[in-house]
């Protein structure tokens, strides 16, 4: 499936000949003349490619809003070529600044670049490595030592919330309103035997057990 870019730049004939370009190079293209219609593609895009003077005004004043609706790489354009312009930029969210004039060659390798970086960063998000395990949250495969391990439905979720919170204890009853949920109440014992499964089935992760307190997992620098 084609990455969608969106280039937001309100000069027709650049954005005419940009889309082209864009196009050519295999990408699918949205376009906005003006600050007012971005919002509605804002979503839509993998990238975007951004003008930094519209109609409307400097289009960092808007930038932390449509970041807000979804984190997407940003090159700002412009023909502001200071080195605080610069600084503003890219204090403002932005991933990259490329000043006008510039090459078509360059900015496309920049695309390449950054659409690189947020597929790596997307991946690296999916997962959580404990020592020697790893979590997969997207396809919820856990890996110990390079060997799969089958986990419950429960247990899975209980050896995230432990580790995405690792080195803070929680009581059982804390466990229980965050894993199981409160429409679904068992007994505390019910935390201890999960536990128990988790130490059996990942002999390599440590959760601790703080008696008349709870439990907690270890952080890796423990």
């Amino acid at each position: 499936m084609n990455q969608t870019l969106l280039l937001v730049e309100d000069d027709r004939n650049l954005a005419d000949g940009l889309l082209e370009c864009l196009k050519e190079a295999g990408y699918e293209c949205l376009y906005a003349d003006c600050a007012t219609n971005v919002e509605s593609l804002w979503a839509q895009a993998d990238l975007v490619v951004l003008d930094r003077q519209l109609p409307e005004g400097d289009s960092l004043t808007y930038l932390d809003g449509w970041l807000k609706l979804k984190s997407v790489p940003v090159i700002l354009l412009t023909a502001m070529v200071s080195v605080n312009d610069k600084v503003i930029g890219l204090d403002s969210g932005a991933k990259d600044y490329l000043t006008k004039p510039f090459a078509e060659e360059e900015l496309l390798a920049r695309i390449r670049v950054h659409l690189r970086n947020g597929e790596s960063e997307s991946q690296n998000a999916n997962l959580i490595s404990i020592g020697e395990t790893l979590i997969n949250l997207e396809s919820r495969e856990v890996k110990q030592k390079g060997d799969s391990v089958t986990l419950t439905r429960t247990e899975f979720e209980l050896l995230v919330f432990l580790a995405k919170h690792s080195g803070r204890v929680f009581t059982r009853d804390e466990l229980l309103d965050q894993v199981w949920g409160y429409n679904h109440y068992p007994t505390t014992r019910t935390v201890d035997t999960h536990i128990l499964q988790l130490r059996q089935k990942l002999p390599g992760i440590e959760i601790e057990t703080l008696r008349g307190v709870g439990y907690r997992m270890k952080a890796p620098q423990e």
